[in-house]
């Protein structure tokens, strides 16, 4: 007689990757994201219409941030790309928010350490760093949010993703109970 040692199924978690246009945590990606990008933008321009020296090391202020052509570019760049995500919304928004802003914080760490030196080709200074960390916590927020928590509700997407067999328990549930409540409105 052979035993068999119990299968366990294993179930692959599929995230939808659409939100509901209307679904709240997706307001939050687009909002965070446009946001950021219009700060980012706004930046970008006013360092390009103050015509500072594209590689200029040294740098000129602009909103009390130094910058010089290639960060105005480039922060034009990163405005229009968190516009794309703001178009999109959804999960793309979130990634998006959520991989800027690590970038955002892992360049605060670099030029921090390209201060003061031949390599500090984007004009960083203290202030730039700062800006730097603050721009890439508030990004890594806004695509977190409703993500990554202990306490996330049941109806949450992401929650549900994570706990399929759960989910479904409760979504029997719901039909039960809304069978229940119709078959009493009929009179059944």
């Amino acid at each position: 007689m052979a035993t068999h040692a119990p299968r366990h199924e294993t179930r692959r978690i599929r995230l939808d990757e659409h939100l509901p246009v209307d679904h709240r945590l997706s307001q939050i990606y687009r909002v965070g994201a446009g946001l950021m990008g219009l700060v980012l933008l706004a930046f970008g321009i006013l360092g390009l219409v103050n015509k500072v020296g594209f590689f200029d090391i040294s740098g000129d202020t602009v909103a009390g941030l130094n910058t010089n052509g290639s960060l105005s570019v480039l922060s034009i760049c990163v405005g229009l790309l968190l516009f794309v995500g703001m178009i999109i919304g959804g999960n793309f928004a979130s990634t998006l928010n959520m991989v800027l802003g690590v970038a955002f914080i892992l360049s605060g760490f670099l030029n921090l350490g390209l201060l003061e030196t031949d390599f500090n080709f984007l004009a960083f200074h203290i202030q730039n760093v700062l800006f730097s960390f603050v721009a890439g916590v508030m990004l890594m927020f806004f695509g977190m949010y409703g993500r990554v928590s202990a306490t996330l509700p049941h109806d949450n997407p992401y929650w549900r993703a994570r706990h399929p067999d759960e989910a479904d328990q409760e979504q029997r549930a719901q039909r039960r109970e809304r069978g229940e409540v119709l078959r009493k409105g009929t009179g059944e």
